[in-house]
């Protein structure tokens, strides 16, 4: 059970494995595009306008006083630059903006003088240079627009897009592998409670389709066998029975004087013989699903527990109130029963307890007995075919070892749940488990 809880689902695990390897050759990619493509090109960037920003600086100072006002308007028409000379300077910047680093560092390696550019914020948002030259401090700026970049910006969308296409990716191709698995595995429980599926559909991958093909034959081959078993059998009944019919209208026909108790011991060697040949049919016969009935279980449990009073048990039993469900009705009554007669085959002889417990969502029947138990390492084998707690295998003393294993089947074909546990004090508690 713990196994069960920390195993996960293939589509989950699938999923998982595929997203982490596309996160991090996305993450690797963004890192090379970054260190190999875009630093070095906004470094050259960033030397470019230095060039063209010291260069209209030196520029204005060499040229005559009136001719720099043409000079100032053609920087302003062509590069969005504004020039001003003999300013005090500005504070220093705080915002974080990591193309004004290289430009910082451009500046200085050309003026030979530690520059960094300043932020100033009014209608927008301008960034100014203040190149020493000529003996005066010229700042020239640009407004931020003059950019056109927002790397921020464009790095939230690629992350964003890269989450969205990785998971959608990743999801896509772990369900096409899932799918088909988890149909095939609906298939394999349904073919171990005894429904004969659907063939599986075949795929566009070579794999899941041979797998496909495989099960239906498998499947095919499973209800060839179910049906060459119930007839086979059925012929090895009727081909039995009929010489133990002879063989009753044998001990019919024997002498007067013949003694009763061989002839009683023969009868009843008969009736055994008749009976373990019924229940090796029935087990045979029971992996089909019966149909659902609407039944009073209440009401049926009453029944039950007056013919066990015939047969000399001691039921301790009080009916509540109706409790409908939709079941087989066949197949429950044959459950309980062999369950009530092996908690008074093996209950020592001591009063048999009944108790019903119905909520929304499912329905319990324990019948509990006080018998000498049944050790926790067997509680699983004794509902393996012919296997018997008592080993010397006379039916004598035991029933033909079929019964728990008949009741297994039929629990397991209608999605019923069967346990034999252990009692406070002692004996068994046979509990049948009804889920909606």
């Amino acid at each position: 059970m713990a196994s069960e809880k920390a195993s996960r689902s293939l589509l989950r695990s699938t999923a998982t494995t595929v997203a982490l390897a596309l996160f991090l050759f996305q993450f690797i990619l963004i890192a090379a595009t970054v260190n190999y493509v875009m630093l070095p090109m906004a470094k050259r960037s960033a030397d470019d306008l230095s060039a063209l920003l010291v260069l209209s600086a030196q520029t204005w100072v060499e040229l005559p006083p009136e001719t720099r006002k043409d000079l100032e308007l053609e920087l302003i028409r062509k590069h969005r630059f504004m020039l001003f000379d003999d300013v005090a300077p500005l504070p220093p910047r705080e915002d974080f903006f990591p193309y004004l680093n290289l430009l910082d560092a451009a500046l200085s390696a050309r003026t030979g003088v530690p520059i960094s550019v300043k932020v100033t914020q009014v209608d927008t948002t301008w960034f100014w240079a203040e190149i020493p030259t000529g003996g005066r401090l010229i700042r020239i700026g640009f407004p931020k627009e003059r950019m056109n970049i927002d790397p921020p910006k464009m790095l939230l969308w690629a992350l964003v897009s890269m989450v969205v296409l990785t998971l959608f990716t990743a999801f896509v191709l772990a369900r096409r592998i899932s799918e088909p698995l988890s149909e095939l595995s609906l298939s394999a429980k349904r073919i171990g409670a005894g429904e004969l599926p659907e063939s599986l559909p075949h795929t566009n991958i070579e794999e899941l389709s041979g797998l496909a093909r495989t099960f239906n034959q498998m499947a095919f081959q499973v209800r060839e066998l179910m049906a060459n078993r119930t007839v086979m059998l059925a012929g090895i009944s009727h081909d039995l029975r009929t010489p133990l019919a002879r063989m009753r209208l044998a001990i019919e026909m024997l002498p007067q004087d013949t003694d009763p108790k061989q002839i009683a011991r023969l009868q009843h060697d008969i009736e055994y013989m008749d009976r373990l040949i019924g229940e090796f049919l029935a087990l045979s016969r029971d992996m089909q699903k019966e149909a659902a009935e609407q039944i009073d279980i209440t009401g049926l449990l009453q029944e039950l527990a007056e013919d066990m009073r015939e047969q000399g048990a001691q039921i301790e039993w009080q009916a509540t109130g109706h409790v409908l469900r939709s079941v087989g009705p066949v197949s429950l009554r044959r459950v309980l029963s062999n369950l009530l007669g092996n908690a008074h085959r093996y209950g020592a002889g001591s009063p048999i307890e009944m108790e019903l417990e119905a909520n929304e969502t499912s329905t319990i029947v324990r019948i509990l007995d006080r018998g000498p138990g049944i050790p926790a390492s067997e509680a699983e084998k004794v509902f393996r075919p012919f296997y018997r707690l008592e080993s010397s295998r006379s039916h004598a003393t035991g029933g033909t070892g079929l019964g728990l294993a008949i009741t297994r089947q039929l629990c397991d074909a209608n999605g019923w749940i069967v346990e034999l546990l252990p009692r406070v004090g002692g004996g068994t508690e046979a509990r049948l488990s009804i889920l909606k």
